[in-house]
């Protein structure tokens, strides 16, 4: 991106900000002619259990009208399966709510729901009836502060022009107040990320359910923090990739610290659940028993369909390192599939 390129020093945070905002509004980077693939692009089976987990605790709320909402919902693949199967419990929403700003992004969803409404921001969804949100890999493409520990202290990272390229170095002004306290003793050359505009979009929902009744649901890969290191990746055409070449051509992400999310929830009223990884929870929802029933129903597809499951659930593929944390009204039923102490 030609503008970023030629910018003059900037944070880390507002060079991906910069970078995502063109590389999302100028194409669609789901599937394989792209540069990622997401889960409920790999399996009907993940939509399908997010659509399970909405309509059980919907019943067990009393079954309020509520308006189905979506943060970033790619090509409304997850929104189409989980509202297809959400309606077999007769958990109908009012209505279907997409934050996206993408214009590519936007046409592809409404090709799968014609009937659902643009938002460009949180702030601007209705206020009239419970809300329940989905955030799948959403958090993840919010910029983050990252910091340096240098001799004289910790700088924050900022990028600038290097023989014509971007690239990260310390900043001048001190910085040791942005990090946490556990992690300032940190030796020399150590990377600590913060990520103040995921936790200002959650505080936002979550005042929305404290205020509206409801409940979010968060899915990413990420980790309990606070910890230490560089998170921050590139993807392109499905492989890594170095995130300060061609600015707004590649995937920028970093890890989602789940525990910036729980307190920015906590802060804002919302009941705050255990912290999950993706295989398990998928597997307490019956994910195992789904692809029984589509097996038997395509004997022909069992093996794909149990290797979609596999990249799912397992281990070694996205069912460590996804973690999943959901967050709920005051007075809403406890989330299924959840187990252990709050995070």
């Amino acid at each position: 991106m030609a503008e970023i390129a030629a910018a003059r020093t900037m944070t880390v945070a507002d060079y991906m900000a910069w970078a995502n905002a063109h590389y999302y509004a100028t194409r669609d980077p789901l599937g394989a002619a792209g540069d990622f693939t997401t889960a409920p692009e790999i399996s009907q089976m993940f939509g399908e259990m997010v659509g399970v987990w909405i309509a059980d605790l919907w019943s067990r709320a009393g079954s309020p009208v509520f308006r189905y909402v979506e943060l970033g919902p790619g090509r409304g693949t997850l929104a189409a399966d989980a509202l297809r199967v959400m309606a077999r419990f007769q958990c109908v929403p009012a209505g279907i709510h997409f934050v996206e700003t993408s214009p590519t992004l936007r046409a592809e969803q409404l090709a799968r729901l014609p009937g659902a409404e643009h938002h460009d921001e949180v702030d601007a969804l209705p206020d009239d009836a419970s809300l329940v949100i989905v955030a799948n890999e959403f958090f993840d493409a919010l910029p983050v502060h990252q910091y340096i520990r240098a001799a004289e202290g910790w700088r924050e990272r900022m990028v600038v022009r290097a023989g014509g390229a971007p690239a990260p170095v310390a900043g001048d002004v001190p910085a040791d107040e942005a990090v946490p306290a556990s992690l300032r003793a940190k030796p020399e050359g150590t990377i600590v990320e913060t990520a103040p505009v995921s936790a200002a979009i959650m505080q936002r929902c979550a005042f929305r359910l404290a205020r509206q009744g409801g409940a979010m649901l968060a899915i990413d890969y990420g980790y309990a923090g606070p910890t230490a290191g560089d998170t921050l990746q590139a993807v392109r055409a499905h492989r890594f990739a170095d995130p300060f070449a061609d600015p707004g051509e590649v995937d920028l992400t970093a890890h989602v610290d789940f525990t910036t999310l729980a307190d920015a929830a906590r802060g804002a009223g919302a009941t705050v659940s255990p912290l999950a990884t993706q295989g398990a929870w998928l597997q307490r929802l019956g994910i195992d028993a789904r692809l029984q029933s589509l097996a038997a129903a395509a004997p022909g597809r069992a093996g794909e369909l149990q290797g979609q499951r596999d990249r799912l659930v397992g281990p070694r593929e996205m069912g460590e390192l996804f973690k999943v944390m959901a967050f709920t009204a005051p007075g809403w039923p406890t989330p299924a599939a959840f187990t252990g102490d709050a995070a």
